[in-house]
């Protein structure tokens, strides 16, 4: 005879993290699917907050979205006659204020979407041991990602060190179903009203120690809302993708960054567009899709060696003796700042600075350059990158970084160095992104804008640019770097 179903817990909680919305939540379904009532759960993490700028954008944007995502609760509640149905929001440790919030709540689990991280594994341990104590369940589910862990393995059963196949084992075991919504709706009617004493306002970004960092000037949509929006706008213009993304000053990226790391926009719902859309024949949801399997991948990579934190993919290049002292500290900051008299170099890196988006194009460029032109430990890159993108994301964040030093796993050759140079010329060819944000170079004509070391006197003259005063020289020579790089891969490789 079949088994009957599992009977109904009475309360359980979903602790929210990097999955900030309703729809298609896989966390906030399994809780649903689980028990009678539901309750949902966000913790400022101080753990996380605490070393960051008082200016944060990315606090900012969470902050929107946590408010946005209660509202949206509260009234797909209402529409089922649960008043008060909102988000119990805490600021604290989050090993200590889940534990209290569960508690409090009375519920027999809690419900979380999986991350992958190190330090997330270390927290989830430690509150699954605490909540055990209680006698509270702890389960995760898969969200972030298509597949994760060991999902798409090779015919060993081995994991992936190379995206090409990895990419192909994707495509083969994809289905309809793995691209599938969570119906959340089917089950929203077990939201519950939260408990008198846990009815209290949401802290605002004065209260957790934080300001406003302009991110409503940035444009990039906030909450699960925003999200929708900008992933409808990109399907509009998707046909197009394969062509444009290389060229920063073409809208031709999705910008979705930012909504895929924090989960106000459905990896499912992305994936499953540019999917169906491969399918009819589009190359540029085609080229998009490859980049969302990249993001898999690199997720892979971090679960099955989560030693790529710290240190490199391919060990022997641990081996590698970077530049350090007081010059190499000053051509750090020099690019840190964008000021390498390099131009689309510089470009890219105050993009990132006053933005917290950086191009992709660009985020290789100016890796390689840190790398290969400055002789610098790609580490220092890493967690530059990691303080300022919107969209960190530590295994995309880290795979991109040893891609680019050859350190990593299917990187680019060591011996392959981006001439900034001819970067330039070909991705931003009128120089317009140059001239966006370094408009002291605006008036220089292609091609002295890409090298204004090489300007003529007259050409200088007439754009009322004074190399040194308006724009630096170039903090390095790139034919001679290119050759001290050859030799530092090339003694760690002999040391093999």
């Amino acid at each position: 005879m079949p088994s009957s179903p599992a009977p109904l817990l009475s309360h359980a909680l979903v602790w929210l993290r990097r999955d900030l919305r309703l729809e298609d939540n896989a966390a906030l379904f399994a809780a649903l699917k689980a028990a009678r009532q539901v309750y949902c759960s966000f913790v400022f993490d101080t753990d996380i907050l605490a070393p960051l700028p008082r200016a944060d954008r990315r606090v900012e944007f969470i902050h929107a979205s946590v408010l946005a995502l209660d509202a949206d609760l509260r009234e797909a509640a209402k529409g089922h006659g649960a008043a008060d149905a909102g988000l119990v929001v805490r600021h604290g440790a989050a090993v200590d204020e889940i534990v209290r919030v569960a508690t409090a709540l009375g519920v027999q689990a809690v419900y979380a979407s999986h991350d992958a991280e190190p330090a997330a594994l270390a927290r989830d341990a430690k509150v699954r041991g605490a909540l055990a104590d209680k006698g509270i369940v702890l389960h995760t589910v898969k969200d972030h990602v298509i597949f994760e862990r060991d999902e798409v393995l090779t015919q060993t059963g081995n994991p992936y060190s190379v995206f090409t196949p990895y990419k192909n084992a994707w495509l083969k075991k994809v289905t309809p179903f793995y691209l599938s919504a969570w119906p959340v709706e089917r089950y929203v009617e077990r939201l519950a009203a939260l408990p008198p004493a846990l009815r209290q306002p949401l802290p605002s970004l004065a209260d957790l120690g934080f300001e406003p960092s302009g991110l409503a000037q940035l444009r990039l949509g906030l909450g699960a809302s925003g999200g929708r929006a900008m992933l409808a706008e990109f399907l509009e213009r998707i046909d197009h993708y394969g062509q444009g993304r290389d060229f920063p000053a073409i809208k031709a990226p999705s910008y979705l960054g930012v909504h895929l790391r924090f989960g106000t926009v459905s990896i499912r719902r992305c994936a499953r567009e540019a999917w169906q859309r491969t399918q009819a024949g589009s190359r540029g949801a085609e080229v998009w899709l490859s980049e969302l399997i990249w993001r898999d991948f690199y997720h892979q990579i971090l679960h099955h060696h989560p030693r790529v934190v710290g240190h490199a993919f391919k060990p022997e290049y641990d081996a590698i003796k970077w530049e350090h002292g007081k010059q190499a500290d000053a051509r750090f900051a020099a690019w840190c700042e964008g000021r390498t008299g390099y131009p689309l170099v510089d470009a890219g890196m105050l993009q990132l600075r006053k933005t917290g988006y950086m191009h992709n194009r660009l985020r290789m460029v100016t890796a390689c350059f840190l790398v290969k032109d400055l002789g610098l430990d790609w580490r220092r890159g890493e967690a530059w990158f990691a303080q300022h993108l919107n969209d960190f994301d530590l295994a995309a964040n880290n795979g991109g970084w040893q891609w680019a030093a050859s350190t990593g796993c299917d990187a680019q050759p060591y011996f392959r160095i981006f001439n900034p140079v001819s970067q330039s010329e070909k991705f931003d060819p009128d120089g317009k992104f140059i001239k966006r944000y370094l408009p002291q170079l605006a008036a220089l004509p292609a091609p002295a804008i890409h090298a204004p070391w090489r300007a003529k006197p007259m050409e200088l003259i007439e754009a009322n640019v004074v190399l040194g005063k308006d724009y630096p020289e170039p903090i390095i020579d790139h034919d001679e770097a290119r050759k001290l790089t050859l030799e530092r891969f090339g003694v760690a490789k002999a040391k093999v």
